[in-house]
């Protein structure tokens, strides 16, 4: 009997800290990485984007957006919301793209090219560098995006990192390269 509850115990505790897991990944690579896997766990490995971001909110941990679609040639997409490990579909968006072109050539996989562990490698570095330049003690996320051209060309994509002072303030903005150099910080 013992042993009967103690498992019921255990099953109800890994239930209560299984649901607000996916909130609460940290703003690292690995952090991001874990990210990256739930949304692709969530909308298939083959899914196309348009935008991704992840905020960071202190009472109810990360919230993810995406606009996605599994089938750009549909013209359709959906924006959807990660909130405390539950997806929400927000909106229905149908696209019109230039006469010639196809929906993919303005969206984006998430693949060795564009991806989330790189994003949470820049915020990491760009934590060290406002830590080192503007000596801020704990700098946290605000949020974190891939921006995609509008044009569609691939190479133009950017990483941009906002990052606040623990208790708020001055918002850092960092814009990367795809290979992770940095464009410009500003605040």
């Amino acid at each position: 009997m013992k042993t009967l509850k103690l498992l019921i115990l255990v099953i109800i505790v890994r239930t209560l800290t299984s649901c607000g897991e996916s909130g609460t990944q940290p703003a690292t690579a690995d952090g991001f990485l874990d990210i990256q896997n739930q949304i692709q766990n969530e909308f298939g490995d083959d899914a196309y984007y348009t935008d991704i971001s992840i905020v960071y909110n202190e009472a109810i941990g990360n919230i993810v957006g995406v606009t996605v679609t599994k089938d750009p040639s549909s013209l359709k997409m959906g924006q959807w919301n990660q909130t405390q490990g539950v997806w929400q579909q927000n909106q229905d968006i149908s696209l019109e793209v230039p006469s010639g072109t196809k929906a993919e050539d303005y969206m984006y996989q998430l693949n060795e090219q564009i991806n989330l562990k790189k994003l949470g490698e820049l915020i990491e570095k760009s934590i060290a560098q406002l830590k080192s330049e503007k000596s801020i003690d704990k700098p946290t996320l605000n949020m974190a995006l891939v921006k995609f051209p509008e044009n569609g060309d691939v190479s133009k994509t950017e990483y941009t990192v906002m990052l606040q002072p623990q208790h708020g303030g001055t918002t850092f903005t960092f814009r990367y390269d795809l290979k992770g150099t940095l464009i410009n910080m500003n605040y």
